[in-house]
């Protein structure tokens, strides 16, 4: 399986995550200081995780599940086992 992390770039405002920051205050949390919400996308692979495929899964982040005007893929990567499990 392949991870791919995609975040609102940094320079945009993050309203969901402000959301979520608020909540946290509210509910009584002082150790976080600040929430940036991202989306996480689980890919599927058909035989091992190549070089090649990593690849592969970078342009499809790049191409249909990231909106790069507003979102940065921030992550490309193989699932470590316990990830794969859950």
């Amino acid at each position: 399986m392949v991870l791919v992390e995609v975040m609102p770039k940094a320079e945009l405002l993050d309203p969901q995550g402000k959301a979520v920051a608020g909540a946290l205050h509210r509910l009584g949390s002082s150790a976080f200081d600040g929430v940036r919400v991202g989306k996480r996308f689980e890919l599927h692979v058909v035989g091992p995780v190549t070089d090649a495929v990593l690849a592969e899964a970078r342009q499809v982040a790049e191409t249909l599940l990231a909106n790069l005007v507003i979102e940065d893929v921030v992550s490309v990567r193989e699932a470590t086992d316990l990830e794969a499990r859950a």
